[in-house]
């Protein structure tokens, strides 16, 4: 722990240069530190903070900047809580009054809002299908020879599956078969989904109830996870180095290397990962802010946001969490 002098220079430090990414000298930090010193003992005690690893110092400046270390510290103990300007919250609440219709593009949509609040990429997880269980199921004849099987699942997935019919295939009978699928599959998850051990006494209608239970089956075996990035251009404007840039949409478009980074930062018990803290040597300059958000009580997904180490930790983490709670209502409200 730090003495109560260092650890107001160390955050008047992290403070500026989060917002000027600039080289901070002791003698901003005399005038915004709040504490009646000398700048020859800010100086001293920022030579400090630099031995201890808090703070580095640029060969080309008299001034520092912070390091992951610093920023840790900035985070878990110097960091109030952040709030969001009335204006950002009515964003926020109108976005969810407006939003409707299907799961994937409200999520879609949500990565743009949580990118437009913050100036950072927004990345959202949908929710699993592993627990989903049928909510709804319609079966419609399209004709022909060709059916479409509409499931809406618990977590406000809706899943669409054509299927094809013998010719011949009378609306009875897909009626017989939707009202068969409806009874067996309505309260299963879709982890569980095997053929109804009744029959309909109807072998066509019968042979359509087993296409569709495969079909869906199959569907969620390969189904991956849905993942929407909002806003992975911004981050060139955040770093000076082009490898740098190209390392981080790189990382970006891999879809699963994503979500294998925010549910890794979530089961160690962290909100925020700093840098080299999440293990990903691409995003080595980059922090991650997450949340889960919750479907009727449970887990259900994840947001977060990525940006640079000297990202505004109060104000990303106050929006991922406004935007995190707003999500999960409105899909147990759904």
């Amino acid at each position: 722990m730090l003495d109560e002098r260092k650890s107001a220079i160390l955050r008047a430090v992290v403070e500026e240069y989060i917002e000027t990414a600039q080289p901070v000298g002791s003698a901003h930090v005399v005038r915004a530190s709040g504490i009646d010193v000398s700048s020859a003992t800010v100086r001293n005690d920022m030579v400090v903070l630099e031995r201890e690893g808090y703070l580095t110092h640029p060969h080309t400046s008299a001034g520092r900047i912070p390091t992951d270390k610093g920023y840790r510290f900035f985070v878990d103990q110097l960091t109030p809580t952040g709030t969001l300007d009335p204006n950002e919250r009515h964003r926020i609440r109108d976005f969810f009054n407006r939003a409707h219709g299907e799961l994937e593009q409200m999520l879609h949509d949500t990565s743009q809002l949580l990118c437009n609040l913050t100036d950072y990429a927004a990345v959202v997880i949908g929710p699993s299908h592993e627990a989903a269980t049928v909510r709804s199921v319609q079966l419609v004849n399209l004709g022909p020879r060709v059916g479409l099987l509409v499931v809406v699942l618990s977590n406000g997935v809706v899943e669409k599956r054509s299927i094809d019919l013998a010719d011949g295939t009378g609306d009875e009978r897909i009626a017989v078969a939707a009202t068969h699928l409806a009874k067996s599959l309505v309260g299963a998850t879709l982890s569980s989904l095997a053929e109804p051990s009744s029959t309909t006494g109807d072998p066509v209608a019968d042979a359509i109830v087993s296409d569709c239970v495969h079909a869906l089956a199959r569907s969620h075996d390969e189904e991956p996870d849905h993942v929407f990035v909002g806003g992975a251009s911004r981050m060139a404007a955040a770093f000076d180095a082009v490898d740098t840039v190209r390392n981080v949409l790189d990382t970006l478009e891999k879809q699963y290397v994503v979500v294998s980074l925010l549910r890794d930062v979530l089961d160690r018990g962290l909100s925020v990962a700093i840098g080299v803290e999440h293990g990903l040597v691409p995003l080595a300059e980059c922090s991650v802010v997450v949340a889960p958000y919750e479907l009727e009580g449970e887990v259900a997904g994840t947001i977060g946001v990525l940006g640079p180490t000297r990202m505004n930790y109060p104000h990303a983490m106050a929006a991922v969490g406004v935007v995190s709670q707003r999500l999960g209502r409105h899909l147990t409200e759904g």
